[in-house]
């Protein structure tokens, strides 16, 4: 019952709903009692040839005022506890969600999808379960079952309701016995459906490869072989789960056997009534709900517990890139003075950033080119603050950039990464994702800078044309330049774009360029690419390889020069910049 203890936080704060819930319980478990007394009494009566019409009528109706009045009450727990389980439900959701937003890439790269989207839904709603369904099993089982016995001891008789009730101690320890192995059972189950998760995600996100390539009939067995996986987990549990209700029904037969033979004897020797008798089966019938709901709840108990540690698991990890106390509360504007000695990931041995250093002021161009590799997308992740953990230091303004809020610095920055990532709603909504309140004639504006607008007016439906999942509907280059719009209609302090030309033809580039050049000319801008003529125009050209600059100027000093970027630039030339190479 540690999962009761783990969401004692909820129930404080849902008290009232609570609180409520079990009071309307408890007056439906006394209440509940009263049938079977009025029962015996009609039976006494009539074998006593003592009731008359009168008191017949009035334990009717005072049954139906009793059932009028369970009708209520059980509406009421249900607004009460059903309701605060789905607002826990909802909280959790919503936590888990924006701890998702806070967290670093490194994340990301440790926790697949299908396992976040696993712990989002499936988990989360056997927690809901256990602070609904649960809540009512134990609850009620508890407050019914206690009641039903005491009307069992006081209003029929101690000695026939102990024998009764001797099979009860081994239907706890059944339950108990059972629960330990759902626990185990249930954690690899719902593992298995992560997985599983994980495998349905990657296969309609690669469905269009998997075609190309004719996989289709290995990549269903393969997905079968999963699916059997994950039946097997659950196969695994189903005997444990199936075992509670059988072992509840023969405990429950035992108690029936001897209640029939306990009370035809006590019956015989005048000790009971057989409208107490009748009053006892019954209370029988009464108890068998209790009984229930106790397996049931061990069952929806160790399936919560799991559920809630697999998502505590994840609130457990912490972001590897979070503000500082006293965070500077302000955009940073300013020069950018980068100096890392010494960045690596985790996983690797080498640094990916050596000894890197280079200044860009405000209303610069700066260009980034080098080899797949070299580290170039790897220097803007650490200005985008991905990680702040390197040697050296960072410099946005007069602060370091780990020294600022983290979402008054990212809003320095207008980004546009070489993945280009496009929802699943209209042209419109994905450009004035990171302005909401953008007018349309500013939508517009910035997709003309990004020579994407012409593109969305041949739509039938314009700029209302709905994109479908990841933008599978639009071209490369039109995803690029709606991503490129996405970040002009910031208009930000510092706009990157990383490689985020690869896929327009020369003359929209050029465009691009050119449209870049007239409305930042008062603003920095980041440029990586492989097509030289992408950074003709910067100010500063900087040339990364195996993670350290090894050449430095603008294009006319690298391109009449005898390095790297000669040589390349030569290569685009002669294909007429129509092709990317990388060495």
């Amino acid at each position: 019952m540690k999962i009761f203890i783990k969401l004692s936080w909820f129930m404080k704060q849902e008290k009232a709903s609570y609180i409520w819930g079990i009071l309307s319980l408890a007056v439906i478990a006394v209440l509940n009692l009263i049938p079977p007394m009025i029962t015996a009494t009609i039976i006494d009566e009539m074998t006593n040839g003592t009731l008359t019409v009168q008191t017949l009528l009035l334990l009717v109706v005072g049954l139906f005022i009793n059932a009028a009045i369970i009708f209520a009450m059980r509406y009421v727990w249900r607004i009460c506890i059903f309701g605060a389980s789905f607002r826990l439900e909802r909280l959790l959701r919503l936590r888990l969600f924006e701890h998702f937003a806070k967290m670093s890439p490194s994340f990301f790269k440790e926790n697949r999808v299908g396992d976040l989207m696993a712990h989002a839904t499936n988990d989360l709603k056997s927690v809901q379960r256990v602070a609904g369904i649960g809540v009512l099993q134990g609850a009620d089982a508890l407050i019914s079952g206690l009641s039903t016995l005491v009307a069992m001891i006081f209003f029929v008789d101690l000695k026939l309701t102990l024998i009764t009730l001797i099979p009860m101690p081994f239907m706890i320890i059944g339950a108990q016995m059972l629960s330990k192995k759902l626990h185990t059972t249930f954690h690899k189950a719902q593992d298995a459906f992560s997985n599983l998760n994980n495998r349905t995600l990657e296969s309609i996100n690669g469905i269009k490869v998997t075609k190309t390539f004719g996989q289709e009939k290995e990549e269903v067995a393969s997905f079968k072989e999963e699916t059997q996986d994950v039946y097997k987990k659950n196969m695994a549990y189903v005997p444990w789960d199936a075992g509670f209700d059988p072992l509840i029904e023969i405990i429950v037969v035992i108690c029936y056997i001897l209640l029939f033979i306990t009370g035809a004897t006590m019956i015989e020797n005048h000790q009971v009534s057989v409208g107490q008798l009748t009053a006892m089966v019954s209370y029988m019938n009464l108890l068998i709900w209790p009984m229930l709901a106790l397996g049931f709840l061990y069952n929806n108990v160790e399936r919560g517990n799991v559920s809630y540690d697999r998502i505590q698991k994840l609130f457990d990890v912490t972001p590897e890139v979070r503000n500082v106390k006293n965070a500077i509360q302000q955009v940073p504007t300013g020069d950018i003075t980068f100096d890392v000695q010494d960045f690596r990931y985790e996983d690797s041995t080498s640094p990916v950033i050596d000894h890197v250093q280079f200044s860009v002021k405000p209303k610069e161009t700066l260009g980034i080119v080098g080899k797949t590799g070299a580290g170039k997308t790897t220097l803007i992740k650490l200005l985008l603050r991905e990680s702040d953990s390197f040697k050296g230091s960072i410099y946005f303004g007069d602060y370091e950039t780990y020294r600022y809020d983290l979402g008054m610095y990212h809003q320095a920055f207008g980004y546009v990464p070489q993945d280009q990532f496009l929802f699943s709603m209209s042209i419109a909504d994905n450009i004035r994702f990171g302005k909401s309140d953008a007018t349309m004639e500013e939508v517009k504006q910035a997709a003309k800078l990004a020579s994407v607008h012409e593109d969305i007016e041949g739509f039938a439906e314009g700029y209302e044309t709905m994109v479908g999942e990841r933008g599978v509907s639009l071209s490369g280059g039109q995803k690029q330049r709606i991503a490129i719009a996405r970040a002009l209609l910031l208009d930000p302090e510092v706009l990157i774009l990383d490689d985020s030309l690869s896929a327009v033809d020369a003359k929209t580039e050029e465009r691009i360029l050119a449209s870049l050049k007239e409305v930042r000319n008062n603003k920095t801008t980041i440029i990586v690419a492989h097509r030289f003529s992408a950074i003709k125009h910067a100010n500063q050209i900087i040339v990364m390889d195996q993670g350290k600059i090894t050449e430095r100027g603008i294009h006319d000093q690298l391109a009449a020069g005898n390095g790297w970027y000669a040589e390349i630039y030569k290569l685009q030339e002669t294909y007429q910049g129509g092709t990317s190479y990388e060495s």
